[in-house]
């Protein structure tokens, strides 16, 4: 049981550093004097520094604690956010120093110096690379769903109108004019008389 235990675990290890290695590339080794470049997760090109600080003369004793360098976006997205690792190898390509560089809100194309707070180089290098190990883009630059707006709501009905009519009442040689559904009061006989005018079609 214990056998079976840790080989599951090798296994998940293998395959942690195997996601690990696809998700981090090996960026190159270049001169002091050439631009270092970091790709991004998917390996598209990202960000190039380049070194302002031209004496780097560390050693055991006596370590170089910062250097200045300039970021440069060559990307075509907004970064909110860039961290990265500068690496330093000797002459024997052996690691001697790492320092981590940030830089806020850098749009395409855009540069900015920046520094390595907390560099210990012990050498006097001959070469360096960068590793970009955060790259934020601005969320107004992913792809937005679009939304149709809601279809109007339908029309109202039209509402049936029936044609105004004139009629003319004659009541003992009077005429009265009347109109369906308008009530028409005359006096008979002395009294007042309510007298309405039906359409037969549209009665209830």
């Amino acid at each position: 049981m214990t056998r079976s235990r840790t080989l599951i675990a090798m296994i998940l290890m293998g395959v942690c550093a195997s996601v690990a290695g696809a998700q981090q590339p090996a960026e190159p080794r270049v001169a002091l004097t050439e631009p270092a470049t970091a790709s991004d997760a998917k390996g598209a090109p990202a960000i190039e520094t380049k070194l302002l600080t031209t004496v780097l003369n560390g050693s055991d004793d006596s370590p170089v604690n910062n250097v200045r360098l300039v970021v440069k976006n060559t990307s075509p997205d907004f970064y909110n956010y860039v961290t990265g690792w500068a690496t330093f190898y000797d002459s024997n390509a052996v690691r001697c120093g790492e320092g981590l560089f940030k830089v806020d809100a850098l749009a395409p194309g855009e540069s900015s110096e920046t520094d390595t707070p907390g560099l210990r180089l012990k050498c006097t290098p001959a070469s360096w690379r960068i590793v970009a190990t955060n790259l934020l883009t601005r969320r107004t630059d992913t792809a937005q769903e679009v939304v149709a707006p809601p279809p109007p709501p339908p029309a109202p009905a039209p509402v049936e109108r029936r044609p105004v009519s004139n009629f003319v009442l004659n009541i003992s040689g009077a005429n009265y004019p009347i109109q369906v559904d308008n009530p028409l009061v005359v006096k008979m006989g002395g009294k007042k008389v309510t007298i309405v005018l039906r359409d037969p079609s549209h009665s209830n």
